[in-house]
């Protein structure tokens, strides 16, 4: 670690988990909120890293969408929670979806700053539009019956 004050707030954070953990059921929302932000945030990170690499753009988009989803499913593991990603829910398709128009609004050359912003409100928009109304993934049922 370059910067050991990293580790002290880390420290510090979990300190302050541990006091407020009674009232946390009351902020689902807002955990949700701040997930949501945390995947289109990271998942635009990962697609930088790999756009920097000058990779293909389906490298781009699995490697945001990668790095978007792998701390949800570490945290969901670490709470002894079945990850989102695992679920119906949509989670990794907004990475994607996410990944995908961070990946050509680059590719087009388009202005930076507006691209990023532009990205983030869709993606965040996306996720948060599929808490809202649980948007799922179609399910494969079957039903052990062979014709």
């Amino acid at each position: 670690m370059q910067n050991p004050s990293y580790l002290a707030l880390t420290a510090i954070a979990a300190f302050v988990t541990i006091l407020i953990a009674r009232v946390v059921h009351r902020l689902s929302t807002a955990f949700l909120v701040l997930d949501a932000i945390g995947l289109v945030v990271f998942t635009m990170a990962g697609c930088h890293i790999a756009w920097q690499m000058n990779e293909s753009l389906p490298i781009v988009i699995v490697s945001g969408m990668i790095t978007g989803c792998a701390g949800g499913v570490l945290r969901d593991i670490l709470c002894n929670d079945v990850p989102l990603l695992f679920r119906a829910e949509l989670y990794a398709s907004v990475s994607v979806v996410t990944g995908a128009f961070y990946a050509t609004a680059f590719g087009l050359r388009l202005n930076g700053e507006i691209s990023t912003a532009l990205t983030f409100f869709i993606g965040l928009s996306f996720r948060l539009l599929a808490i809202r109304y649980k948007w799922e993934m179609p399910k494969f049922v079957f039903n052990g019956e062979a014709k």
